[in-house]
């Protein structure tokens, strides 16, 4: 399997093997045994022989240990179905358990007393309530304080019974018993002296397990108090300033007046969109020992989940092959189990490049992962590793390390340097098109018209890293494109590549990166984990996302490249909501939540009905529990409504019977006794599952195993074909892929309609933000390069506005919350924007030539208002970075970029969307370089003349000429005229200050002369220019009156 490249197209009914054999993939999976959802160790049987059942409604699998950790220390509930624990014979008792339970009885399995029915008159007074319902008070309480002290959850009635069965020895003996089986369950600390032992430390290591593998973290209420205070007293003064501004109208400037007016009521809405969803951020810690604790212990199987990683590419050519090579590789070497990591390449653009590129950097890995390893390096991509200017010798204490370090950086420069043979190769393509090294044509000549492909590198049937241990799977994958299909794009490779991992692996989770993001922390995939693998909240998250950093920017972040607002202040705001938003690379899915399923809700008991009321009152109150079952049956196929528990059980057991082939869905309706016969016919029925998920009967399989993992059965050569059949280019005809399931289309930005499909459906996400970056990535640090980004990125939000998908409209039915929903209308209307903020930084220009202005002469209580605003507006952005821990320079960044990305980008974007939505008009937007003259940062000064920057390049024009002329107007009025001037002027200012890093990306580095002083200089000419002209000190003046000739003969 492992062995070479197979292509094939199903529609032509085709399967090529080139340069390869295939080989028989053994069965992995066994039977499952009856095990802990928790912490993973079998459940174990109660005295009389009887399965334990912690709790007896759902029948959630519980251990006994867990059960009372979870009625001790958590919140005494079961984690599936939230319904209170009930009290079990001889378990501790805790706050809210029922009295109706005999103590007695308890009393006797916990310290096995003889005799229990055998009390005199005496005891059974001394244990009966007396006349006011208190017990009686200890007579005799033989070690009294020391037992209190270790058990502190049993009450003092518990230990009346039978006071004087036993002497004190006697006692102190059943009270040790107590307390060792109480320890080796996790429950009390250990008090003994003597705890230095092997079965001591595995006693406390099993107890740290079944801790919790993360925390929620709340902003201290010190910060966050005064932020809240500050948001709502901000939203009063701008209330009472729109108060003001409307019915004081400036009559002279009455246009001026109404476009200011309406500019300035969008940006109150904008700002409400904005600012409210930050109302609740959190902080996130993980425990990656806890989750090593409980999930990877000695002498068992591993129990840490399997996870498939995607990476995207396009053009090898634009992408630069070799930093797709160090991302596959820093996946190689992540930290985690090598059999339960599986990385597959999605080539969109069929390059025989890149797929010479994988094949070498398999080779490179054999001896770089075991390096990674070795050393345990961070990062664990060679390119960034071996270029940081840091002391790499630092906690270095193997005195092989630096001889193996040269070696190996030895051997990656060795390596670059065949990459750059295979670019410079592929620069040029031949006339008879590209062959491969066996002299097989290469399939992927023609781009739009190829077969799919896929090749299988490394993993348990591949070759062996140098140390002789396996090496993570690596999948190269191509799908097939034919004229006349639509492709989708980036999404149409997402689900193409989610479909493949489902047939060849069938891993629950799934790491979206994109080909320039490589893994900067070797345990980013443990932090996700944490979230995903926890009991109680990993079934209700469809993704974890990790905020995204950047190397290569300069560190004056001239274009807020690094986006750090967004991501260290807005996305920990949604993670205190529903979740943060997906940002299309860095998230770990649940495989589940992308085939449009609904999470998993807690059964609630149905609700009392009676026959007293009319029958048209019942579809008000709820309506007839067989209409919700109907409703709900088929609702739950579709993924429209709650998640269908039945279904999923079957899909379990179906997988553990499956002794024979399980191609045939036929098969699956031997396990439905007991259900009726319409759901037999909604949830099992073949016709709908194809029409849900396509015409393959093993990747229909794979969505009914919860837990992941290939059906038994299945070999190399089968799974290859259906996996070529998966990727045809006719697959997803007919289906509803990409509209209710994987990555959905109808936009550029399909990350964000992703993210807000599955939030609607209930789900929620995660923001984890470890302390080193988990992943890291390239971004345009050259202004067109920049502006086009953004132009995309904005084009995307105007495309779902025009959706069926607008968060205005869509979605109400479901579970997405109202902040939330603020949040995502606030991502799809900002591009709309940059209409008035157009116009609102064209008023400054204006009213400097015209001499009028927007806002009448101020009375004290108006400026009383102005003052408020621009103080509310200014603490809410202190207080903001007191929380959030980002620096003023990246907050004056971001609000500098939002200015030029909204004259610019944003404007072009919705004419763009409008015409492309409307009148079906696709416009680009041509890029022309210039030579940049500096090595390092070199691109920063590369200029790239766009159109995108005409709009921005205007407005500094025009302010600048308002400047001077308004400057000329005050020395040609004189002094009274300076007054009015001031206002103006600061309007004017505001609007140059905040283009100012667009001005110097536009002029670049004239002979290294700095920006500022080239735009002072011009300033200040011009007005000392209009000053000289004033004074016009080279005329004569004239002292006596002026003698003309009045024209009258006297």
């Amino acid at each position: 399997m492992a062995g070479g490249l197979f292509a094939g197209s199903h529609g032509r009914n085709e399967l090529h093997v080139l340069h390869g054999v295939d080989e028989n993939r053994p069965s992995t999976r066994e039977a499952a045994t009856k095990l802990c959802r928790v912490c993973g160790d079998e459940i174990g049987f109660k005295e009389n022989g009887e399965l334990f059942v912690a709790c007896t409604e759902c029948g959630f699998p519980v251990c006994r240990p867990c059960y009372d950790y979870e009625r001790s220390e958590g919140n005494k509930s079961c984690p599936q179905c939230n319904t209170r624990y009930k009290r079990h014979r001889g378990c501790p008792r805790v706050d809210g358990d029922d009295e109706e339970n005999n103590d007695a009885d308890d009393f006797e399995d916990e310290f096995q007393i003889k005799n229990h029915h055998q009390d005199t008159p005496d005891q059974q007074r001394a244990n009966s309530p007396s006349e006011n319902g208190e017990h009686n008070p200890h007579q005799w309480h033989p070690n009294g304080p020391a037992f209190s002290s270790i058990a502190g959850s049993v009450v003092g009635k518990d230990f009346d019974a039978d006071k004087e069965t036993y002497t004190n020895a006697e006692w102190k003996e059943r009270v040790e018993k107590w307390k060792t089986r109480q320890e080796k369950r996790g429950l009390v600390p250990k008090l003994d002296d003597g705890g230095n032992d092997q079965g001591d430390e595995d006693d406390y290591l099993m107890a740290e397990a079944r801790q919790p593998l993360w925390r929620k973290v709340p902003i201290p209420s010190s910060l966050i108090n005064p932020y809240r205070i500050i948001i709502i007293l901000r939203l009063i003064i701008l209330a009472f300033f729109f108060r003001f501004r409307i019915l004081t109208p400036a009559y002279d400037a009455f246009p001026l007046w109404i476009i200011s007016v309406i500019c300035e009521i969008w940006f109150g809405f904008s700002w409400i969109l904005d600012q409210f969803p930050k109302w609740s951020p959190i902080n996130r810690e993980t425990y990656l020992d806890r989750l090593s604790l409980r999930f990877e212990r000695e002498g068992e199987p591993n129990g840490l989940s399997p996870v498939d990683v995607f990476v995207s590419s396009v053009d090898p050519l634009k992408e630069p092959p070799i930093i797709t090579a160090n991302t596959v590789l820093s996946i190689l070497s992540v930290d985690y189990p090598v059999d339960k990591v599986s990385c597959y390449v999605s080539d969109d653009g069929a390059s025989m490049l890149l797929f010479d590129t994988l094949a070498e950097t398999a080779e490179f890995a054999r001896r770089w992962v075991p390096f990674c390893k070795k050393y345990n390096i961070e990062p664990r991509t060679p390119e960034f590793y071996f270029s940081e200017k840091i002391d790499y010798l630092k906690d270095k204490v193997q005195p092989t390390f630096v001889k193996d370090r040269r070696a190996m950086k030895r051997e990656y420069e060795e390596f670059k340097v065949r990459i750059n043979a295979l670019v410079a190769k592929a620069q040029k393509k031949p006339e008879e098109g590209w062959v491969m090294q066996d002299g097989t044509p290469w399939p992927g000549n023609n781009t739009r018209d190829h077969p799919g492909m896929i090749q299988v590198y490394l993993g348990s049937a591949g070759a062996l890293d140098v140390e002789g241990k396996e090496l993570p799977k690596l999948v190269y994958v191509s799908r097939e494109k034919r004229p006349g299909y639509q492709h989708h794009k980036k999404a149409g490779a997402m689900n193409a590549m989610v479909r493949v991992s489902a047939v060849l692996t069938n891993a629950p989770f799934m790491l979206n990166l994109d080909c320039d993001h490589y893994i900067n922390n070797s345990k980013a995939i443990r932090e996700a984990m944490c979230f995903l693998m926890d009991p109680q909240l990993g079934k209700k998250l469809c993704y974890v996302q990790f905020p995204q950093r950047f190397d290569g920017i300069d560190h004056h972040d001239r274009y807020a490249n690094r986006n750090v607002v967004f991501f260290d202040i807005n996305m920990r705001g949604l993670d205190g909501i529903q979740g943060p938003v997906y940002v299309g690379t860095g998230c770990v899915f649940n495989r589940q939540a992308l085939y449009g399923y609904n999470p998993p809700v807690s059964e609630k008991r149905q609700k009392m009905t009676c026959d007293c009321w009319p029958s048209w009152c019942c579809c008000c109150c709820g309506g007839s529990r067989k209409t919700k079952t109907k409703k709900k049956g088929l609702k739950s196929l579709f993924g429209l409504g709650h998640y269908s528990k039945k279904k999923k059980m079957m899909g379990k057991n179906y997988s553990r019977k499956a002794s024979e082939p399980v191609f045939d869905l036929e098969g699956i309706e031997e396990g439905l006794e007991g259900y009726d016969e319409l759901e037999k016919s909604s949830l099992m029925s073949q016709k709908n599952f194809e029409k849900r998920f396509g015409q393959s009967p093993v990747f229909i399989t794979s969505t009914l195993m919860e837990n992941g993992g290939l059906p038994e059965g299945t070999n190399s050569t089968s799974l290859i074909k259906e996996a070529i059949h998966v990727i045809s280019c006719g697959y997803e005809e007919k289906t509803e892929w990409g509209k209710e399931i994987g990555w959905i289309y109808g936009s550029v930005t399909e990350d964000i309609l992703t993210g807000f499909k599955m939030h609607c459906r209930g789900w929620k996400s995660v923001y984890c933000m470890p302390k080193r970056p988990a992943f890291k990535g390239s971004a345009p640090i050259n202004l067109s390069d920049r502006l086009h980004q953004v132009l995309r990125w904005a084009l995307g939000s105007v495309e779902i506005f025009m959706s069926r998908h607008c968060p205005l409209w869509y979605g109400y039915g479901g579970k997405l919350k109202w902040l939330e929903r603020l949040a995502y209308t606030n991502t799809i209307v900002y591009p709309f924007t940059s209409l008035p903020l157009l116009a609102y930084c064209m008023l400054p220009a204006v009213c400097l030539l015209t001499g009028k202005f927007i806002i009448p002469t101020l009375t004290n209580l108006a400026s009383v208002w102005f003052l408020a605003l621009f103080l509310s507006i200014i603490i809410t952005g202190v207080l903001e970075l007191r929380w959030s821990s980002v620096s003023i320079q990246d907050w004056w960044r971001n609000e500098q970029f939002w200015v030029i990305g909204g004259v610019s980008a944003h404007l072009f974007a919705v004419f763009q969307g409008l015409l492309k939505v409307l009148g079906g008009v696709d416009t680009n937007f041509t890029v022309t370089a210039k030579a940049a003259d500096d090595a390092e940062f070199g691109e920063l000064y590369l200029f790239k003349w766009t159109t995108l920057l005409i709009p921005p390049t205007t407005l500094i024009i025009l302010n600048m000429v308002g400047v001077v002329a308004g400057i000329s107007d005050a020395i040609n009025n004189g002094y009274g005229s300076w007054g009015p001037l001031f206002g103006k002027l600061f309007f004017a200012f505001w609007v140059i200050v905040h283009l100012y890093p667009f001005l110097k990306g536009l002029m670049g580095r004239q002979n290294r002369t700095p920006t500022i002083v080239v735009l002072w200089s011009i300033l200040l000419a011009s007005i000392f220019s209009l000053v000289w002209v004033r004074i016009d000190p080279f005329l004569a003046k004239q002292t006596g009156p002026v003698l003309k000739q009045c024209g009258v003969e006297c």
